[in-house]
């Protein structure tokens, strides 16, 4: 995952998601936020394109404060002003104002301004900016173009938003210079004017399930000694061909089955489930409740998270939460 020093826009890459909301009544804002926070997703966008925008914010922020409530399309310094007053913790704009963007970053607030171009991002480096908006996204060429202006930029982060559903999310996310990513279609305006917040709940889980990607990667097998070890994986590769694959710790037989050569974590063993972002999957892991166990981490050789246990036993087995 990348590495940001901003706490929020830490937060938001740990999201991954920004929900981008438009409210025509505010009286809608309670019931939303606490649908986006069931499915899974603390954070909202709230637009400033309606009247009801600032009491939303309000709203949001004082009775949800576990939220993280930012303002969308910010066009003016005293749309600014209110939001922060409203409780906003962000600001984002559609396109890059000189003018808006100095006036956040003289008062210390985060923004994430939009920018299209290399000539916009040179604007938000000028700034000490570190992430910025790509929007609108799939119009202005999708992840190819992303890609092509992140390259002489090397320390610049991206948010894209415009285009971007379930169909297309992890394909942006996959990319380690995007913190996250923003998108409405839990949020959509026809789910909010027909109250449908069990839906708007529904589809928010969906999201999140689709985005970490939860799949069994194997499961591990405690025995007591190497010979065990050895013997029983020659048993599976007679019965399966299940291909023995000889590691430090353990023994592979295929890749669904990973047979210790001593005792480890777990009464019987571990369940190993790779996702699609570690990190990720910890936080929102942690905001169900379930705690991780650090000491158990491992890293690659570029000091990425692949591997971390979790607090526990599940069954008889420890979890082991894999990269994929």
């Amino acid at each position: 995952m990348v590495k940001i020093m901003n706490e929020i826009l830490e937060q938001i890459s740990k999201i991954g998601i920004v929900p981008v909301i438009a409210l025509d009544n505010s009286e809608d804002a309670a019931p939303l936020a606490k649908a986006l926070c069931a499915g899974g997703l603390p954070c909202a966008e709230v637009t400033f394109r309606t009247a009801a925008a600032e009491n939303s914010i309000r709203i949001m922020a004082e009775e949800f404060p576990e939220m993280l409530v930012g303002a969308g399309t910010v066009l003016t310094t005293e749309q600014v002003d209110r939001a922060i007053g409203a409780g906003a913790k962000f600001i984002v704009s559609p396109g890059f104002n000189p003018k808006i963007v100095k006036y956040c970053v003289d008062k210390g607030i985060t923004i994430v301004p939009g920018c299209a171009n290399p000539s916009d991002i040179e604007q938000a480096i000028e700034q000490g900016l570190e992430v910025v908006k790509f929007f609108p996204a799939e119009a202005c060429g999708g992840l190819n173009m992303i890609k092509a202006m992140a390259a002489p930029y090397s320390n610049m982060k991206f948010m894209p938003t415009g285009g971007i559903g379930p169909a297309n999310l992890t394909t942006y996310l996959d990319f380690r210079k995007i913190i996250a990513c923003g998108g409405s279609w839990m949020v959509s305006n026809d789910l909010i004017r027909s109250k449908n917040f069990a839906e708007i709940t529904a589809l928010t889980k969906q999201a999140v399930s689709s985005m970490l990607g939860f799949k069994l990667a194997h499961v591990g097998i405690n025995m007591e000694s190497e010979a065990e070890a050895d013997s029983l994986a020659d048993t599976f590769e007679q019965i399966f061909d299940f291909k023995k694959d000889p590691k430090t710790s353990s023994i592979f037989a295929g890749t669904g089955f990973e047979i210790m050569k001593s005792p480890y974590l777990g009464a019987k063993g571990h369940i190993a489930i790779a996702t699609n972002y570690i990190e990720r999957a910890i936080y929102h892991l942690e905001m169900r409740g379930f705690q991780v166990d650090m000491p158990t981490a491992k890293y690659d050789a570029a000091q990425q998270l692949k591997a971390v246990y979790l607090k526990g036993n599940y069954g008889g087995f420890a979890l082991h939460l894999v990269q994929k």
